[in-house]
């Protein structure tokens, strides 16, 4: 028969071509007719298995046994029973074959159920990053053109000015000039008439006319001073680019950073940090906001027009604007009063929470909190938010004679501080400089605020030893301490805030 016409012909025995084989080989994989199974089946080099139609592809098939080259190694009784078969007994196919079904169900399972879905969802993300940074993008090109235009009216407003103090400058000059062209004028005015008064003199025979003659020669002799203008000029200063550029602003340049899978805490989208700007020397009031708290403990800007506040009397952590308006409000997860509570928003806008007698560090997901970090012997006390999407956090030991500040990568602890280059403890205990306050008291009193400088120094507020330990990132340089002197026994570092200049 014509190959190209088998392709596009109905199903067709094998041997004889009879059309609609009701049989099949599942070893051979062909189609056979009730009349051709005898001839098929008669070659003795070969095990068949002959089916229905309908149960073709059902049979498992084994691999050929080494010892029977005709046979397939299904382990069966008499395979089991023969002592050439040894090998046998040693491994399963059956149980292999199950054994291997059930990695690949439990593989299709994980890719179904987890594996896919993340990557779904850091696609998701990356669309999201996108969207994001095509809105920033735009955000910040309208502000540099809004403050492009304010600039462009500054110098137009200079500009404008100039011309007018030329202006009068011009019009003061034309003044005296006119005046003194007017006396000159005159003078002109007179020299000409004398001149004509001389010449009729000596035209005239009337002895009278020129007997009352009188020269005026000695007064027009005299000149009038002569007026010397010194005209104005223009002076630009040179322009300096690069001061001009750190007059107008600057756009703050945010590394990309690639978080390892399993180490560290999914931050999608960096967003920038802060942004470096010129300190100024005076502190400017942008807004006063009342919590109507009592006693803030925590106080963490999200962006530049809302603000995270957590304060005694409440287990609530809350989010206000600018304006002073409640935008959020997040019950703690333990239900804990929030005086032993402190936060900070990570580089991409999350909220972090300590939870004191939970021993825990919680992150905030479009209002799910999740636990992120669970010590154990150790409570902590402040969290600060790194440069580079890792955690900083300050904390005690149970017995409250220990301190230390220990740096996170997601919930992994990467670096423990806690004692200088001589074994002596950086900070101070919960238990120093206090005599007989009671453990509630203790607890609400010794925070040590936690913070991290431009340089990436670790700088805490240790209330104990009155003063600022900075400790070097490099942890093998000499740590700092600033004493802080104290008016009196009820005057405490309250919280800590570091410049983006490297103090």
């Amino acid at each position: 028969m014509d190959s190209r016409a088998w392709l596009q012909d109905v199903l067709r025995c094998r041997l004889c071509e009879t059309p609609g084989p009701p049989l099949h080989c599942d070893i051979c994989h062909i189609h056979l007719c009730k009349a051709c199974v005898g001839e098929h089946i008669s070659d003795p080099s070969i095990e068949h298995k002959v089916v229905s139609f309908e149960n073709r592809g059902l049979t498992t098939y084994y691999p050929k046994c080494p010892k029977h080259s005709t046979k397939q190694c299904e382990l069966r009784s008499q395979c089991i029973s023969s002592s050439e078969h040894e090998q046998h007994r040693k491994f399963d196919i059956l149980e292999s074959i199950e054994h291997k079904k059930s990695i690949i169900q439990r593989d299709l399972q994980e890719l179904e159920k987890t594996i896919y879905p993340k990557y779904q969802e850091i696609a998701s993300t990356i669309l999201m990053q996108k969207a994001d940074l095509n809105k920033n993008t735009q955000k910040l090109t309208t502000a540099i053109d809004k403050h492009g235009e304010s600039l462009h009216r500054e110098i137009d407003t200079i500009i404008q000015k100039l011309k007018v103090d030329l202006g009068e400058m011009d019009s003061k000059h034309l003044d005296v000039l006119k005046k003194e062209e007017d006396k000159i004028k005159r003078t002109i005015s007179e020299i000409t008439q004398n001149i004509a008064d001389l010449k009729k003199s000596l035209n005239s025979n009337d002895a009278s006319l020129v007997s009352a003659y009188k020269s005026r020669n000695a007064q027009f002799r005299r000149p009038p001073p002569r007026l010397t203008i010194s005209l104005p000029s223009f002076t630009p200063q040179k322009l300096n680019k690069e001061q001009l550029f750190q007059q107008f602003g600057l756009i703050s340049k945010v590394p990309f950073k690639t978080e390892k899978p399993g180490c560290t805490m999914n931050f999608p989208g960096a967003e920038s940090s802060l942004p470096d700007r010129p300190l100024i020397d005076e502190p400017r009031l942008i807004a006063n906001i009342n919590t109507e708290q009592i006693g803030l403990c925590g106080v963490s800007c999200l962006r530049d027009d809302k603000i995270w506040v957590c304060g005694d009397g409440e287990n609530t952590i809350r989010l206000y604007d600018l304006g002073g308006n409640l935008a959020k409000s997040i019950p703690t997860k333990s239900g804990y009063k929030p005086s032993e509570t402190h936060v900070t928003v990570t580089l991409s806008g999350i909220l972090v929470y300590t939870d004191f007698r939970n021993r825990t560090v919680n992150i905030v997901k479009n209002t799910q909190i999740q636990t992120l970090i669970r010590l154990r012997g150790w409570k902590p006390r402040d969290v600060c938010s790194t440069s580079t999407g890792g955690l900083l956090v300050s904390m005690d030991s149970d017995d409250s004679r220990q301190a230390k500040v220990g740096r996170y990568s997601g919930s992994t602890a990467v670096q423990s501080i806690q004692f200088n280059d001589k074994g002596q403890p950086l900070f101070s205990s919960a238990l120093d400089g206090y005599i007989s306050f009671d453990r509630e008291t203790l607890i609400c009193n010794n925070s040590k605020y936690i913070s991290e400088n431009r340089n990436l120094d670790v700088c805490v507020s240790d209330l104990g030893a009155c003063a600022v330990v900075v400790v070097n990132r490099n942890f093998g340089l000499p740590t700092l301490v600033f004493p802080l002197l104290l008016r009196d026994s009820l005057s405490h570092v309250a919280s800590l805030q570091t410049a983006r200049v490297g103090s």
